[in-house]
């Protein structure tokens, strides 16, 4: 505690602590329950009764065992070290600050050689433009300005702040303190330093902005004000939106559109125009058009490869021929496989890739096609693809129509052929008779003179199937078939179908290149990426090489058999290719013949009224069966009936097809495909009618039925008899009525008649009634006598001619 007295000031110490505890920062800290302790405080200060005590600077450094003298010496180097430190510190900033305001000297230099010339010129007017503050006219009103002071300017002995033009006072530079550094780091009389310039001893300099606009005022003043325009070659293609034009231009979009006012065109930045109209705002700014083809961007797509590059590759076969005639099993048999067993019906119904090793070790690719009418599509498409025909002919059937339309599938398709007379193993094979009819289609085969190999085999028992290898390896031989394998993949998709969980699905063969995971390629106007390759097993690939078909995985949308397949470089030239190509597309679709007349419109549009249609829509699994029953369903339509294809398409049944279905009143056709949980709920709800097939006849048959109902049954006339008119009767119940003799046949109630008087028809319509001996009876036959009164009809004479005959519906088939 702190006590107070007279005159002195003074302190006590706590009872209950030690005097060295209390100058140590220790207090006791009581509680409000009774209870104490000592704690330790911060101590800031101590102070003593003669007053503050300093302690010595050298409290801690005494510790070493160091004087103070000694220690003041050490601390005095120390010192000189520092500052000799700071001052080499502001000479090399000093140096670096000389080094820039030389370079800026030396630039402006250059720069004042090179514009000597105009700077001349205008000399005068920059000098009159920096004329100074203080000659501003003043009419007494204010003070007179004080005049801006640099730091040029400044006197030794000034040691007033300098103010800038703008901004915050900053510290003035002192003129004695830089010439002293100056005197001591010299650097040559002749040196531009920043102290000359601080000094005043170099003149005035003009700034690079000033001589940049003096040389700029100069250039104007020699083109006469004109700016100097340049002309640009704008690619233009065949269309083009006015924002990208205007920046081909360089030009504002806002100026373009001006232009297309003026031409009475009313467009905005985004609207497409024509390359016409585009080339003429090109003119008007004064530029030149370069007109390029949209088709130009696929220029560059396939490529031919050097003769050095080429490699031998497997040849690709193609088995053709009509329906059951062993074309599945013939591949059975040389892949050891079953496939003919679970094709619906026995017959192929979509084309299939396979590879097959030979004996010999080398490597056939072999496609299996369709034998069915509907797929002649499908044929001539394996014909477009394959290098070599394997014309399949049954030896007890012989030569029959799907054969003649795959061997001028061949023909056209310009490839080499190997005539196959299979069966052999069947009861009344008669090869023979094979290659004589095959001589009316110009097959000549090597036993009757001709170039073309036969072979007789037997896909059941195996007959000949090694003979049947090595024809077709040496025909493979003849073609030397060679392929680049070391450049990028290009082919030809086979077919196409969705798989559930995978998306669209392509069968593709390779021509050219190889084809690996990871690819961007397009293929007609779809493009992707090759997310995975399966060979005909399923079996998963890395690459697949030339000749050699895979299933690829990776398309944005489904496919068309036929397209091609090339990888390109980049997704965004695929997307561009795709764009243009699905464009392409959409424009044929859309052209409209410009010929038709009012009159061919009224009676396009009386024809469709009279016409009865059935309206389809069909899903398949895969596209080539898609279209090929498409193809058959239009064949099946006359002038009277016709099918209207609402939708075709790949993939299950979808609830959008129903919607379809029920908006339009079709039926859906669905050919190796069943709805999904909500499209069969959807069909159960509206009562859709869905017909599900497995065979395409099957489906063809029904959808031909449905159309005969449609026609308009045939009326046929089938005479009864005949009655002559003897005498006329009127009674009042039943108005005249005509006495007759039944000479022929019989007169039936209810029938038609028709009254004939002197050989012309006078009235045709019903018998009212027919009476006999005063009974109404339903028929009297030949040689009786009765009563016959006409429906609405008294004009009866003797002699007159009743035919009775009926009418008879009959049922129209296509």
């Amino acid at each position: 505690m702190t006590e107070q007295k007279k005159g002195t000031l003074s302190l006590s110490y706590p009872t209950d602590l030690k005097k060295e505890d209390h100058f140590s920062g220790k207090v006791r800290q009581s509680f409000s329950h009774g209870k104490s302790k000592v704690v330790t405080v911060e101590v800031k200060k101590k102070r003593t009764p003669g007053g503050f005590s300093k302690p010595s600077p050298f409290a801690e450094l005494h510790k070493g065992g160091l004087t103070d003298r000694e220690l003041e010496t050490r601390l005095k180097v120390v010192q000189d070290a520092i500052k000799e430190n700071k001052e080499q510190e502001e000479l090399r900033v000093i140096r670096e600050r000389e080094e820039r305001e030389q370079a800026r000297i030396r630039a402006e230099e250059e720069a004042r050689k090179a514009a000597e010339a105009p700077a001349a010129a205008v000399d005068e007017s920059v000098k009159a433009e920096e004329k100074p503050r203080s000659a501003e006219p003043n009419d007494g009103r204010f003070p007179p300005r004080r005049p801006f002071k640099r730091d040029a300017d400044l006197d030794e002995d000034d040691d007033s702040p300098a103010r800038t033009p703008s901004g915050p006072k900053k510290t003035p530079v002192v003129k004695k303190d830089i010439k002293e550094l100056k005197g001591r780091y010299a650097q040559g009389p002749n040196r531009i330093s920043i102290y000359n310039a601080l000094d005043g001893d170099e003149g005035k300099t003009r700034s690079l902005s000033a001589v940049r606009r003096a040389r700029q005022k100069h250039k104007s003043a020699q083109n006469n004000g004109e700016e100097i325009k340049i002309v640009k070659e704008v690619i233009l293609p065949e269309t083009i939106s006015v924002q990208e034009l205007s920046n081909r231009m360089a030009v504002r979009t806002g100026d373009a559109i001006k232009v297309l006012m003026k031409m009475g065109v009313m467009a905005t930045a985004n609207q497409i125009i024509d390359a016409d109209t585009a080339e003429l705002i090109i003119m008007e700014f004064g530029h030149k058009a370069k007109r390029v083809s949209d088709s130009d961007i696929e220029i560059g797509l396939k490529r031919e490869d050097n003769a050095e590059d080429l490699l031998p590759r497997p040849p690709v076969v193609t088995i053709m021929g009509h329906v059951d005639h062993g074309k599945t099993s013939l591949l059975d048999a040389l892949r050891n496989t079953a496939v003919a067993s679970t094709e619906a019906g026995g017959i192929t119904q979509s084309i299939g890739a396979y590879q097959v090793t030979a004996s010999d070790g080398r490597k056939i690719t072999f496609i299996d096609t369709p034998g069915h009418a509907a797929f002649t599509e499908m044929r001539s498409r394996g014909a477009n693809v394959t290098d070599v025909v394997v014309l399949v002919v049954a030896a007890d059937d012989s030569v029959k129509d799907q054969t003649v339309e795959a061997i001028n599938h061949a023909k056209a398709a310009g490839v080499p052929i190997v005539v196959a007379i299979n069966k052999m193993d069947k009861h009344g094979a008669n090869p023979e008779n094979v290659r004589k009819d095959l001589l009316n289609y110009e097959i000549v085969v090597e036993s009757y003179g001709g170039d073309i190999i036969d072979v007789e085999i037997s896909a059941k028992t195996g007959l000949n199937l090694s003979k049947l290898e090595e024809a077709i390896l040496l025909q493979s031989e003849i073609l030397d078939l060679k392929a680049n394998p070391n450049r990028e993949a290009e082919g030809v998709v086979i077919e196409s179908k969705v798989e559930k969980g995978l998306g669209p699905v392509a069968t593709v063969l390779i021509n050219k290149g190889t084809l690996r995971l990871g690819d961007i390629f397009v293929s007609g106007s779809v493009y992707g990426r090759v997310r995975g390759i399966r060979d005909h097993v399923g079996k998963n690939l890395k690459e697949i090489t030339p000749g050699t078909p895979g299933e690829i995985i990776g398309f944005n949308g489904p496919t068309v058999p036929g397209d091609d397949f090339v990888v390109v470089e980049s997704e965004a030239k695929a997307k561009e290719i795709a764009s243009y190509r699905d464009r392409k597309k959409r424009e044929q679709a859309w052209v409209v013949s410009s010929r038709t007349t009012v009159e061919q419109m009224f009676s396009k549009i009386e024809a469709d009224e009279k016409m009865r249609t059935l309206a389809v829509i069909v899903k398949a699994d895969v596209q080539g069966s898609s279209e090929a029953i498409c193809s058959s369903l239009q064949k099946l339509s006359t002038d009277e009936v016709s099918v209207k294809l609402l939708h075709s398409g790949i993939g299950e049944i979808t609830e959008n097809d129903v919607s379809l279905a029920r908006a339009s009143n079709a039926m859906i056709l669905g050919f190796n495909v069943r709805p999904n949980m909500q499209a069969r709920d959807q069909i159960a709800r509206d009562k859709i009618q869905v017909k599900y097939y497995s065979i395409i006849y099957d489906l063809i048959d029904d959808v031909k039925a449905l159309l005969s109902g449609l026609l308009t049954p045939d009326i046929k006339e089938n005479v009864l008899g005949s009655a002559e008119v003897r005498k006329i009767f009127d009674i009042s119940k039943f108005g005249r009525v005509a006495g007759c003799m039944v000479v022929e046949g019989l007169i039936k109630r209810g029938a038609k008649a028709r009254l004939v008087r002197d050989g012309a028809v006078v009235y045709t319509g019903d018998i009212k009634s027919v009476r006999r001996n005063k009974d109404d009876v339903k028929e009297v036959k030949s040689g009786f006598e009765c009563g016959i009164a006409l429906e609405n009809y008294n004009d009866i004479h003797p002699n007159d001619v009743i035919e009775c005959f009926e009418l008879e519906e009959v049922v129209r088939q296509l």
